[in-house]
């Protein structure tokens, strides 16, 4: 029988809500390292609330030119186009007027400002300071070889960006919401700019997620 305290997830770029909530009700998340890299998924993407409605940042990646499949870990990220200085502009722009995002601005600054090149790395790099920020007492670990059927929790196929999401999740103040509307499973950093110290509150308290 899978253990439900212990998950198994892809690294995604700055996750979204449900994949953290995942993680904040866990006891032990995976990261799954040993897999081919696919396209289509939150791997290299992420959503924002912006003036225009949710934001996509987007991480071009380099191709493989061999026309093989790459490894998750071989993957690297397109650096001729300056994706991290747009992304930080963007995320500027959006948040610069919620009521926390001064309070983490300096501590995410080097994600955007330090070249990342290997996908997966800056991924992990990205979930090690968001723990550090939200509080996360979670245990996390790598994945030794690739499982079709692990011995804990599966929640890979949420890294999938188009799959339907069913999980419920409780409103909070966006500071966009007068324009759109509340936004749903965003970027962890969405919430985190609006809500604070209280994002590991909210994202303990999501019973309704649906796996």
């Amino acid at each position: 029988m899978p253990n439900p305290e212990k998950i198994l997830l892809h690294p995604t770029y700055f996750p979204s809500i449900e994949q953290m909530a995942a993680i904040a009700q866990a006891a032990h998340v995976v990261f799954e390292v040993q897999d081919n890299y696919q396209k289509q998924t939150y791997r290299n993407r992420a959503y924002i609330a912006h003036s225009n409605g949710s934001l996509l940042l987007n991480v071009p990646v380099k191709h493989n030119k061999e026309g093989r499949r790459q490894k998750s870990v071989e993957v690297l990220a397109e650096n001729n186009f300056p994706w991290q200085s747009h992304h930080w502009k963007s995320l500027q722009s959006a948040y610069r007027t919620s009521p926390f995002f001064e309070f983490y601005e300096d501590d995410l600054a080097p994600l955007f400002t330090k070249p990342a090149n290997n996908l997966l790395k800056h991924n992990l790099a990205i979930f090690e300071l968001l723990r550090e920020l939200i509080g996360l007492e979670t245990e996390s670990s790598k994945s030794e070889t690739f499982e079709v059927t692990p011995q804990c929790k599966d929640l890979r196929f949420l890294a999938i960006a188009k799959r339907e999401v069913q999980s419920k999740f409780t409103p909070y103040i966006q500071v966009l919401e007068a324009q759109h509307g509340f936004l749903p499973n965003l970027s962890v950093l969405d919430l985190l700019f609006n809500e604070g110290p209280n994002t590991l509150s909210y994202l303990e308290s999501q019973v309704e997620l649906i796996y």
